[in-house]
């Protein structure tokens, strides 16, 4: 007897130089999501189904027609919500996609305006939602045909959608979207603190006395809404930090650890290199232009 297939790809494009990616797929079984976080821009619209968002410390419920906009090295993570199965279209891009590599950006900052809202998501009424999927319905066309000037019309269309969505949350205050679970309103409390004291020492008796709860619902709970062990976010978040100090100044590797909560230097190249899969010395030769 033939087993049904765990996803169908209705559409997949990926630029070799990884500034672009578009997915289209269809899930019909349970799928969740590996928790991660990347140095580019996300764009996620749910076609059909219900999903559960972790974003950096907030958990949304998910309906179909909803805009999920995702910023550089935000982690996240989706699950299931109610039913299994669900349709869902994904992009991926720099802010080198949107130049066409002509190194800068010639539209306005409201453009990536988006990606910096307190909310990350934005519930669509269906006219809106009938005009994002005709832009996405555009976009699967020039991917599919790859006809004259395709390249230059996906930046254009991409451009188009995030205006779209800069006007949407300046026009009308965003609605509650988060989840209204109570476990998962106590884990977004506790990603929060850590998200905002990581440079201090961080340690699971603490954490369950400060948020009146038991250091083993907290271990296993934080696990199952984030997908992180504690200590695993906590040297996320701690790593994620040293890599844009190791980008954006020139402060000593040994003072960039300590900055960011370690005490120890061996153990932050070790939990770096695990992370990021280089070393914090070779990561800021690579990201120096």
């Amino acid at each position: 007897m033939a087993t049904e297939p765990t996803e169908h790809m209705l559409l997949t494009f990926s630029e070799e130089d990884g500034e672009f990616l578009f997915e289209h797929i269809n899930r019909p079984q349970p799928f969740g999501m590996n928790d991660h976080y990347h140095d580019t821009y996300e764009i996620y619209y749910l076609v059909a189904g219900e999903r559960n968002y972790f974003i950096r410390d907030r958990t949304y419920d998910v309906d179909a027609g909803d805009l999920v906009f995702i910023n550089k090295n935000e982690v996240h993570k989706t699950s299931d919500l109610g039913m299994p199965g669900h349709e869902r279209i994904l992009i991926n891009f720099s802010e080198a996609f949107l130049t066409g590599g002509g190194g800068q950006l010639v539209v306005g900052p409201e453009v990536l305006g988006i990606f910096h809202q307190d909310t990350h998501l934005l519930r669509l009424k269906p006219p809106e939602q009938a005009f994002i999927q005709s832009l996405f319905g555009k976009l699967a066309h020039e991917l599919a045909r790859k006809q004259s000037g395709w390249e230059c019309y996906i930046r254009l269309l991409v451009i188009e959608l995030l205006l779209f969505a800069a006007r949407h949350t300046h026009r009308n205050a965003a609605a509650s979207t988060e989840s209204n679970h109570p476990l998962h309103k106590k884990i977004s409390e506790i990603v929060h603190f850590i998200n905002q004291n990581y440079r201090e020492p961080l340690r699971l008796a603490e954490l369950s006395e400060r948020f009146y709860i038991s250091p083993y619902y907290l271990s296993r709970k934080f696990r199952k809404v984030t997908g992180f062990s504690l200590i695993e976010y906590v040297n996320l978040k701690r790593i994620t930090e040293a890599q844009r100090l190791l980008r954006e100044t020139d402060g000593k590797i040994i003072e960039i650890s300590s900055s960011v909560g370690f005490d120890n230097p061996a153990h932050f190249n070790r939990i770096f290199k695990q992370i990021a899969g280089t070393t914090p010395m070779n990561y800021r030769k690579m990201h120096r232009i």
